[in-house]
């Protein structure tokens, strides 16, 4: 052959090759003329592309339905994505087989890959093209039949107190929903499912605009367990638009305070299905946050499923028999979460709260190993889990911390002391609460009394940013607090100059700390060391403890038992033996400015801390809270 002759037929090749395949095939034009693996190549490249038109133009003798077949293939089985892998091409004459492996990820079932083979013909010396059937597309497929799936959730595991009780898992459950076509007045709907239904006010707007888009579908707003819709149906039931449909489902065994702490199942959401990736899929129940959330995969298990080949007339479920299965995934159950939450505590919180009329959170922690043995919001019913969450200033709590650091410095508890109306620091007033003043006084009375003005000066005097915010990490603020589900940092930002250091000894300023914080603040006096907080058994050792001096936290415990025998939390009768610290914190804007009431404590081995929202003085409000957490525990 000429050299002309050979460029000729090199440049038919790449016509051939390119025609199929498009410009993507290249390098197909450095294979020998009349080769079949260029055409395999191609015909695998476009599959895995869903490229039916550019497949087609490769068959010998394409079907009509050609492309609903291998559509059906990727809608039946829910297919995510697939690549397929050219192994060698056997060359026998005029025919050819070209193995190659595909890989196809299915939606809600992972990864499933068999080896299947496209058999070739040549048509002429230069032409090869696929001999097509359905086994091309699957060895065992063949006329009449249809690929179809089956899949399951694995059963979610429970969610399990300290002492094995349950405090989520499945049971018997009441779904609440709304039909848009019934609602005849929106907000009366809105109100009885925020209300007496407990739903999230998001999750009920939310729902009455998807109902009112739908208005014939039945829309799940909130699930509640048959005692709790018991309770609630005289209020809920006779609302227009407003229906209930009884399901097994996840049940909340928790206290109602801690329903925020264990958190939620329902659908998963678009996000969701992004954000967990496989094995999920559309309609799958996932957790919503706390622990479900938190803990998703390890208290979901995996699905168990299978990949069916049914006769073309059975739905793409493969319900009906008779069917070929391909390939089993045999998932796994979900395992049990073990929790430190103590039913008892948790109650005796509950207990606390009830009659609250603003939002509030208690936290309480066992002091020596830093285990939640309570995590309440109130009131129940509610989206923000403040808790764990709220950011507010600590007010006079924060004074336990000032306090530790003053000791170190040398301050003693019987050193005199002046408590002013009024001092001035950096052209700022500070003032007591009501304008009170005590004259000289020791230090322990001036911490007992919560005196504004002698901590405003000590702190001038005798300590600086540097002292004071070294203070603060010792009790764990700017560590990580997550006991096992998303909690803020405390936060103790360097004070700029002395006012801010003035502002930011009295918890106010921008020193923030959530009920959780203060609650390990309370738990590191009484054990003498600041514990990260855990609120699961498992996962990875704790840290090391951050031990206190062992005089500075015994002085500390004598100051905090003052404050409930003496001081500012005594009208509120705590049980004897209790240690304590009010706290009336300061925010937003106003004359007089609006106060969170506080109150941290601690009794034998648990400390806890309590925070009512805009409650006022927390010796009148949220020390009182305290007491009867205390005396339900009796």
């Amino acid at each position: 052959m000429s050299k002309g002759s050979k460029v000729v037929g090199l440049v038919v090749a790449v016509a051939l090759v390119l025609g199929a395949a498009g410009a993507g095939a290249w390098w197909f034009v450095l294979r020998p003329r009349g080769s079949p693996e260029p055409v395999a190549a191609a015909y695998l490249d476009a599959w895995q592309r869903a490229d039916w038109a550019a497949m087609q133009r490769l068959v010998a003798a394409p079907p009509a339905d050609f492309a609903a077949q291998h559509a059906a293939m990727l809608d039946n089985l829910k297919v995510r994505g697939r690549t397929f892998a050219l192994g060698p091409v056997r060359r026998d004459g005029d025919r050819a087989e070209a193995p190659f492996t595909a890989r196809l990820d299915l939606r809600g079932l992972g990864e499933w890959s068999y080896q299947g083979a496209l058999r070739l013909a040549r048509r002429d010396r230069r032409t090869w093209l696929v001999d097509w059937s359905p086994a091309t597309i699957h060895p065992s497929l063949v006329a009449g039949k249809r690929f179809a799936r089956s899949r399951t959730q694995a059963e979610r595991a429970p969610i399990l107190a300290r002492d094995g009780s349950l405090l989520a898992g499945p049971g018997s459950v009441v779904v609440v929903g709304v039909v848009g076509q019934g609602v005849k007045d929106r907000g009366q709907a809105q109100r009885a499912l925020t209300g007496p239904a407990g739903a999230a006010p998001a999750a009920v707007a939310r729902a009455l605009g998807q109902a009112a888009a739908t208005p014939a579908q039945f829309v799940p707003v909130v699930t509640l367990s048959e005692a709790r819709y018991q309770a609630v149906r005289p209020e809920v039931f006779p609302v227009p638009g407003i229906r209930f449909r009884r399901e097994t489902g996840r049940l909340a065994s928790a206290p109602a305070s801690a329903a925020l702490a264990v958190g939620r199942v329902s659908p998963a959401t678009a996000d969701d299905l992004k954000r967990l990736g496989p094995p999920y899929q559309t309609g799958d129940l996932v957790g919503h946050g706390g622990l479900e959330g938190a803990f998703e995969r390890q208290l979901a298990g995996t699905p168990t499923g299978e990949v069916l080949l049914a006769d073309a007339q059975q739905g793409a479920d493969g319900a009906a028999a008779p069917r070929t299965v391909l390939q089993r995934f045999p998932g796994r159950p979900g395992t049990p979460l073990r929790t430190t939450l103590d039913p008892r505590v948790q109650a005796a919180a509950d207990k606390a709260l009830a009659g609250v009329a603003k939002p509030a959170a208690l936290v309480a922690v066992q002091a020596s190993t830093g285990e939640l043995r309570a995590v309440a919001n109130w009131p129940p019913g509610g989206g923000f889990d403040r808790a764990l969450l709220g950011r507010y200033p600590p007010g006079s709590t924060f004074k336990v911390v000032t306090t530790e650091a003053l000791l170190e410095a040398g301050v003693k508890p019987a050193d005199r002391v002046t408590c002013p109306p009024t001092v001035a620091v950096g052209g700022r007033s500070f003032r007591n609460f009501e304008g009170e003043q005590l004259g000289a006084i020791p230090f322990s009375a001036a911490f007992a009394h919560s005196c504004n003005t002698a901590f405003v000066q000590l702190a001038a005097g005798r300590l600086d940013a540097a002292k004071l915010a070294a203070a603060g990490e010792r009790f764990g603020f700017g560590s990580d607090l997550s006991p096992g589900i998303p909690a803020v940092k405390g936060s103790f930002p360097a004070p700029g100059d002395r006012t801010e250091l003035a502002a930011a000894a009295i918890g106010q300023g921008r020193v923030v700390a959530s009920p959780l914080q203060m609650a390990t603040v309370a738990a590191t006096v009484q054990s003498g060391a600041w514990r990260a907080p855990r609120l699961v058994t498992s996962g990875p050792p704790p840290a090391p403890p951050r031990p206190l001096d062992p005089q500075v936290a015994g002085a500390l415990r004598g100051l905090m038992r003052a404050v409930v025998t003496e001081g500012t939390a005594a009208p509120a009768r705590l049980p004897a033996g209790a240690g304590g610290k009010t706290g009336t914190a300061e925010f937003g804007r106003g004359d007089p400015l609006p106060t969170h009431a506080w109150f941290i404590g601690f009794r034998g081995d648990l400390a806890f801390a309590v925070v009512v929202e805009g409650g006022g003085v927390g010796g009148r409000v949220a020390a009182p809270v305290g007491a009867r957490f205390l005396g339900a525990l009796r």
